[in-house]
């Protein structure tokens, strides 16, 4: 007799006849004869008395079949069987139509679901044929039922579910040092230690691209100038001893003596060791800035991932206040400034100036002609993008000033946003950790389900109650692939696991990776904060402090009840304000589908990212500014706030610092700036012209607008899917004209 069945999705469950009933009586009232209530029950009886205690669903649609074949009603059986055709025709169907979508080259939602990735090549094509096949599998095998339901009725968003079955985690703060004076092995034969900055920055590149073939994000390097800066030093004593070759000299004394900064100078009228030691510093700032310049090229042409996209990559650095490291940044910013190829801005890696006041924000700060060449190169390049230390939620009581390792005491980002600072399983630390893996919850569509609730106060009500059991289902959801992914191999990371990861040095091989990645985080996210807000009361957080009063309830909440998953599950849970791409414009369609179009909230192609004021919401910076600030304090685990300037912002690095200073007087933790870039697809051109049909330089016509998607740039719009170019068009400038009118007044 049956007592259990086996699902598809490899879930047991218990049996139960009304199941066979209801397929059998389908098949009948599809006959002429319609339907007999007799012989219905006696197969059904016959099933289940013949069978084994344990089938699984296949066998048991095999044996009504049988069953069906031996009765008098040969016409149910058909019709049962073509039926079980059908279904099995629709699902293959799905997949083929996918499928010849991707062998096409059709622009769609599903070949432009990530902007960074050019799925037309080959190896773009084979990753997207691996991506749509396993989505389904995931569905059906590695989620629970209540994760499936939540998913497949629009609540929630798995990130990376194509990545689920690999165990691979999201994305890591690199500790380069650790490559840089260990080096590592990365398939055939092994990358020695660096002596010199080129060889350093040449590992920074390769050890970026090996290690990000071991995960589906993005990684950083959490202090760029400081784990360089030391071999900016030994290339210059390499100079001095190359001179000492030449000159029969010694100078020896000058290795170890302290500089308080490489500049270039001339040589006239030096002599001696005066003389030596500018030749070598000049020398040495030739060679790091080539070895910069080398360092950007290379993350903008070296491929991971089968070959088919650039390095996600970003880097942290401005801190450092040695000769060595402000060299290192210098050249970083000055080779970023003069552009990569033809003079096109570099998009990877995005570059993160983190400010810190007493290093580098005040004039009488020993960095502070660092930050503003950076806030110049931002002006022209886009990067670098700003992260404030002095948010009083990136503060460390264990940072010191005159500790050499002090940045592994301050937040490091992702250039996309992804924050990992705090720790309930160790040291208060970027460095060496990362997100595990995040999900988002649809807040517009539970907002909408209340729309008909005529009371405001209770149908806000209503909507905490549904926002609490989602929340429910994405922290749970969120430790059943943690439960997954603890079960990987070290062997499986051969390169993060080794070198990268926090505490992973002390594993073997075949050790399990679960006793190092609770160091990591687990984001749960929103997403039309915006959206959701017009539901609920009429009008979003920026044009009505009402708007503004409920959504900061929302998220503090949110934020609430992650803490409490934390103690339940053991985990470092965050809030991360979604940085949503292919999503934004996914749950729009579904929810427009069903609820048809509603003003203010599915009336466009996408919902709002996070907790931003809509892109279509003309106001000032400041304004902007001023209502998005709180909301960074509540988003641990990721934030950006930027705004759009109009016109050429190149000769104008005071709007940038501007920004800066909007930041740091709001308490933001995270920052960038849009402007206007154009660029000739043809040859490499730029300009920051309105319009741009002709470029100037080769007479092409192939234009394409430098933008930033959801945190970094993407070389060309071709790429973007429907709804990130919708909310592209709709996005208007926050800053035009007066720095002080624009950002400072309302």
């Amino acid at each position: 007799m049956i007592q259990t069945v086996v699902k598809r999705d490899g879930r047991i469950v218990g049996f139960n006849e009304q199941k066979i009933m209801a397929a059998i009586r389908k098949a009948m009232l599809h006959t002429d004869k319609g339907e007999d209530e007799r012989l219905l029950q006696t197969i059904t009886d016959r099933i289940q008395a013949r069978g084994n205690s344990q089938m699984t669903v296949e066998e048991i649609q095999d044996a009504v079949e049988m069953e069906l074949m031996k009765s008098s009603r040969k016409d149910v059986a058909q019709r049962y069987i073509a039926y079980r055709n059908q279904r099995s025709i629709a699902r293959k169907a799905k997949t083929r139509d996918v499928f010849l979508d991707i062998v096409n080259i059709k622009s769609n939602d599903v070949t432009r679901e990530n902007a960074n990735m050019n799925a037309d090549t080959p190896a773009g094509m084979m990753m997207k044929f691996a991506s749509e096949t396993t989505k389904p599998f995931v569905d059906d095998y590695l989620l629970s039922e209540e994760s499936r339901e939540a998913v497949a009725h629009n609540y929630l968003h798995i990130h990376d579910k194509d990545y689920y079955p690999t165990k691979s985690l999201t994305c890591c703060q690199h500790p380069l040092d650790n490559i840089l004076n260990q080096g590592f092995v990365a398939g055939h034969g092994a990358s020695r230690p660096a002596k010199r900055i080129e060889t350093a920055a040449v590992l920074a590149c390769i050890s970026l691209e090996c290690a990000q073939n071991e995960m589906h994000g993005g990684l950083a390097i959490p202090a760029f100038d400081f784990y360089l800066a030391p071999f900016v030093r030994t290339s210059y004593i390499e100079e001095l001893k190359s001179l000492e070759e030449l000159n029969g000299e010694d100078y020896s004394a000058l290795y170890d003596e302290p500089l308080i900064d490489y500049l270039k100078q001339p040589l006239d009228g030096l002599k001696g060791t005066d003389r030596a030691r500018q030749h070598a510093i000049n020398k040495t700032v030739g060679r790091v800035h080539q070895a910069m310049e080398a360092f950007i090229h290379n993350m903008n042409t070296i491929h991971s991932r089968g070959g088919n996209q650039v390095v996600f990559s970003s880097i942290n650095y401005g801190t450092d206040t040695s000769a060595e490291g402000r060299c290192v940044m210098r050249e970083l910013l000055n080779s970023t400034y003069q552009g990569v190829g033809n003079g096109e801005t570099a998009i990877f890696p995005i570059q993160i100036w983190k400010k810190k006041r007493g290093v580098n924000y005040l004039p009488e700060d020993p960095n502070y002609d660092l930050y503003q060449l950076a806030c110049k190169v931002t002006a022209r390049r886009f990067f670098p993008n700003f992260l404030n230390l002095d948010a009083t939620f990136n503060q460390n009581e264990a940072w010191r000033a005159d500790d050499p390792k002090r940045y592994l005491h301050e937040v490091a980002t992702m250039g996309c946003r992804t924050r990992v600072f705090e720790n309930r399983f160790g040291m208060k630390t970027s460095v060496g950790r990362g997100n595990l893996s995040f999900s988002t919850i649809n807040i517009v569509r539970l907002a909408i389900e209340c729309m008909d609730v005529e009371d405001k106060e209770a149908r806000v009500a209503k909507f905490f109650s549904k926002l609490d059991e989602q929340l429910e289902v994405a922290a749970k959801q969120l430790d059943e692939r943690f439960q997954f992914q603890k079960t990987a191999f070290v062997k499986q990371f051969p390169l993060l696991m080794r070198s990268l990861w926090i505490g992973a040095s002390e594993l073997k091989p075949d050790d399990t990776i679960e006793s190092v990645i609770n160091q990591g985080t687990l984001g749960i996210g929103f997403i039309g904060l915006a959206e959701c807000l017009v539901a609920l009361i009429g009008k979003h957080h920026g044009e009505s402090a009402e708007a503004q009063e409920l959504g900061l309830k929302i998220v503090t909440y949110m934020r609430d009840r992650v803490g409490s998953f934390c103690d339940r599950y053991q985990h470092n849970y965050s809030v991360l304000a979604t940085p949503a791409e292919g999503l934004s414009g996914k749950f729009t369609k579904k929810d427009r589908k069903e609820f048809g179009l509603i003003p203010g909230v599915t009336d466009r192609d996408y919902y709002t990212n996070s907790n931003h004021v809509p892109v279509y919401y003309k106001c000032s910076a400041r304004h902007k500014a001023e209502i998005e600030a709180p909301y960074h304090d509540l988003t641990r685990g990721g934030h950006i706030f930027y705004v759009e300037i109009d016109g050429d912002a190149t000769h104008n690095p005071q709007v940038i610092m501007g920004v800066v200073d909007m930041m740091d007087q709001l308490n933001m933790g995270y920052g960038s700036v849009n402007h206007n870039r154009n660029r000739c697809m043809d040859c490499g051109y730029e300009n920051a012209a309105p319009q741009l049909d002709t470029c100037p330089h080769c007479g092409g016509h192939h234009i394409d607008k430098l933008q930033r998607i959801t945190g970094y740039l993407v070389g060309t719009t071709d790429r973007w899917n429907h709804g990130k170019l919708c909310e592209l068009n709709d996005r208007v400038t926050h800053i035009e004209g007066s720095i002080q009118q624009e950002l400072f007044n309302e």
